[in-house]
Formats: structure tokens, C-alpha cells, sequence
């Protein structure tokens, strides 16, 4: 059978797709590209705004309308908290966000006899991590490890707790094991990701935390580079720091999750930290690691949120000094308490986003230029412009001339930065992770 596989939404979901795809793959099936005639199509969609729910439903569409006796089949995120909304569609196979070779089965069923089938679970109720093989997003040079499933933070714009359920991780045995694997596969460079990987263990209650499985990680492959997904600022401690700078391969790039920087705000989101403990975050990792790339999420225009509220944003961010931001004006999510909440007009949110997105690319600015006459360990991954590009440590983007670089790991000097890239020059043939 050929199956061609669309994702919508974060890496969580791309990680997800990838398994399915090796899943069948081992099952002796063919993946194919989305564009291309398949005997099943699978939506794997994303449901963190209404807009995402729309680009889900009209994919949907457009795959029923342009290969009508194919199978179509839906999972993720909208049908696990919409599944009346799904059903009317007419797929012949709607599943959640759980059991992934389950679905895989389900599939396999549907496309022998295109019968109607449906598996969604109650999220709520899972208390097991459920394992799928890690894999490379590109041509074996970055892999991703899902650690982690669930949130239980139940912030107010967000409905991914009802979609994904408590949290739940993988065993740090069993992430050994992965990360040794993906090592011995090639991949430079292990992404960590979850839905939020903050609270891996606490599920185990015997008082393992993400430090203790970075450490295990780190010392099981010690050839390769490992990122953090998004962090919550109450991960970051004191403890944390001064053993997460003790690892050569953990790269110093944090996404401490924010998304405002006024308190009052903050409590209208249900966010767990104030400014005080966030800004104590990012003091502390300046503090272990040399020029750490700090970055964040910023919604503007939370409901009720006054101009005197953002303008305290404004200042908290630039206290922070980011290295690079992803702003986003805030998009009502229905089922949720912020959107029974008093809105902020359109304008006001994209014009709030406009500001804020001038403060934070002077901030980014900033930070490239202060890499310039700095060496860095580059991962490079492919041709762009006429140059060979990569990643530092710090996920900055470097370009160099060269000729096949694909998965190399060269020590590089910084000499420019061209408008989000950073310029640079080998000075090592092979580099340390």
C-alpha cells in the first residue's frame, strides 16, 4: 500500500509522523509524498487554535475531493477534542493522539475494505508512555527523541491538556537505548522534544528529573550534540545549571517558554512563574554558559491585556535580552477560559505583535553581531545560496563556502552576520560535538 502522510503543528507531531512512517515502512508499506497518487492519505492534525482546526479541516478537503477513492484518515490533536467536528467530515478512519501502531493497523483495515472506522481514546485516563522508533527530520543530520507526553499546567489559552492528557515519559533506560541507536545511525545532533519536557520523571515519583536523564544521555553518546526542546522557567535552577554546564555535548540554546512579560497577564494565563522567577532563569543560565542563546514565545494582546500591561513587556524584554523571539498575536482557542475572557481587538493584538517584533529583532541583531570573532562547532545540513549552511551550538544559522558538507561538524570562525545568518570561515576540519 502507499500511504502519504501530512502534518500539521509542532515537533511533537512531526515526531509522530516520522514513526508512523518507519512503522509502515517495517510493515512493508511505501511512503510517498502528500502530491503523489497513494492508495491512503493520513492527516495528522494540530489543534492549538481555531485556525489551526481550520487548515486541518481544509486539507482534509481538498485530499477527499482530489482522490476520492483513496482512504482518508485523520489523527491528532482534533479529533481527540473535536471528534463530532471530524466525524462530520467523512473520513474513513478518525483517530486521536494516541496508540500510533494502533492506527497503523487501523489503517491497514480500512484501506483492505475502506470501512468507516474510528479509535479515540479518553485521554485523561493514559498512564503509559507509548514508545515509537526516534527518527531524523533530514538526511541523517538532526534526529528527534519524543521523552515525553501530556501537560497538566492547564494555562488558560491552551487546549493540548484535554488533547494529550497527564504527563507521561519515557523511562531513561529506554532513552538510552534510543540515543545509542540514533548515534550508531549517524545523526550528529538529538533534539529532545514533548509536549512539555520540563516535567520528564514526574510521572516515575522516585525523583529523576530531565538533569538526571540529560546526564545519562550525554554519557550514552557523548559524539552527539543534544538540544532541549521548550523548557519551563522552573526548570531552571541552580542545581540544573552547574550540572548541565558540566555536559560538553548539551548545546547552550534555552527556549524558556514565556509568553508575557506582566505579571497580572501572566495570572490571567494560569502561567505558573512570574517575571521575578522567569528573569532568576535567565540570569542563571548566563550566568553557567558563555553567551547562551536564551529565546522565547510572546503572545500580545491576551485578553483584558492594557497598553500599560504591554508596555511592561516591552521593558521585561528587553531585560532579558533575547537572542530570538516567536511572537504571536493572541488567536482565541473556543473550549477554553480565555476565550469566555473580555478580547483584544484584532488591530490592537497585530499591531502590539508589530512592536514587539521591532524590539525583538534589534535584540536578535544584537546577538549575531556578538558572535562575530567567536569559533563555533558547525552542523551542516545543505547548499543554500551558493554557500553551505549550518547550525552552531546555539541554533544561529552560519554559512560558509565549501564544497560537500552534509553532516560535517567543522570548528568555524564567525566573520559577518548577513541579514539572520551568520558569516563564517573553517579554520578545522572536524570538531568537537
Amino acid at each position: 500500500m502507499k500511504v502519504a502522510i501530512y502534518t500539521l503543528g509542532c515537533k511533537v507531531n512531526q515526531y509522530e509522523t516520522q514513526a508512523m512512517e518507519q512503522t509502515l515502512r517495517a510493515k512493508g508499506h511505501q511512503v510517498v509524498e502528500f502530491s503523489d497518487e497513494a492508495d491512503a492519505y493520513v492527516v495528522n492534525t494540530c489543534s492549538v487554535t481555531a485556525v489551526s482546526d481550520q487548515k486541518s479541516r481544509q486539507v482534509i478537503h481538498r485530499v477527499q475531493k482530489q482522490h476520492p477513492a483513496a482512504v482518508v484518515a485523520v489523527c491528532g490533536c482534533y479529533p481527540q477534542t473535536h471528534p463530532e467536528d471530524v466525524r462530520k467530515l467523512g473520513a474513513d478512519l478518525i483517530a486521536g493522539t494516541g496508540d500510533r501502531e494502533g492506527f497503523i493497523s487501523l489503517l491497514e483495515e480500512a484501506a483492505a475494505g475502506k470501512k468507516n472506522l474510528e479509535a479515540i481514546d479518553k485521554s485523561f485516563e493514559r498512564r503509559v508512555f507509548e514508545v515509537l522508533p526516534a527518527g531524523g527530520m533530514e538526511g541523517r543530520t538532526r534526529a528527534m527523541l519524543k521523552i515525553e507526553d501530556g501537560c497538566v499546567n492547564f494555562c488558560t489559552y491552551c487546549i493540548i491538556p484535554y488533547a494529550r492528557g497527564p504527563v507521561r515519559s519515557l523511562s531513561l533506560e529506554q532513552a538510552v537505548e534510543q540515543t545509542r541507536q540514533l548515534a550508531a545511525e549517524g545523526y550528529r545532533e538529538i533534539v529532545l522534544t514533548g509536549i512539555e519536557i520540563s516535567s520528564w520523571g514526574h510521572d516515575f515519583k522516585n525523583g529523576q528529573s530531565l538533569i538526571d536523564l540529560l546526564e545519562a544521555l550525554s554519557a550514552a553518546a557523548p559524539e552527539v550534540r543534544l538540544r532541549l526542546g521548550s523548557l519551563e522557567p522552573r526548570t531552571v535552577t541552580e542545581d540544573f545549571c552547574r550540572r548541565a554546564a558540566a555536559l560538553p555535548n548539551l548545546c547552550p540554546q534555552f527556549h524558556l517558554s514565556m509568553q508575557s512579560g506582566c505579571d497580572a497577564t501572566l495570572k490571567r494565563m494560569n502561567r505558573k512563574y512570574d517575571t521575578a522567577r522567569y528573569l532568576e532563569s535567565v540570569e542563571l543560565l548566563n550566568r553557567w554558559f558563555d553567551r547562551p542563546a536564551v529565546t522565547t514565545d510572546l503572545i500580545t494582546g491576551f485578553p483584558e491585556e492594557t497598553e500599560e500591561e504591554f508596555a511592561q513587556t516591552l521593558d521585561f524584554i528587553r531585560k532579558c535580552r533575547f537572542a530570538q523571539m516567536h511572537i504571536f498575536p493572541y488567536s482565541i482557542r473556543p473550549g477554553t477560559p480565555a476565550a469566555k475572557m473580555e478580547q483584544v481587538p484584532k488591530a490592537v493584538k497585530e499591531e502590539r505583535a508589530r512592536r514587539a517584533a521591532a524590539v525583538a529583532e534589534e535584540m536578535h541583531r544584537s546577538y549575531l553581531e556578538g558572535c562575530v570573532g567567536r569559533t563555533y562547532p558547525v552542523l551542516f545540513e545543505q547548499p543554500k545560496n551558493g554557500k553551505f549552511f549550518g547550525h552552531a551550538p546555539n541554533y544561529m544559522e552560519v554559512l560558509v563556502d565549501g564544497a560537500e558538507l552534509h553532516n560535517a561538524l567543522r570548528t568555524v570562525r564567525i566573520t559577518d552576520v548577513d541579514g539572520e545568518a551568520l558569516l563564517g570561515e573553517i579554520v578545522e576540519q572536524e570538531a568537537e560535538a
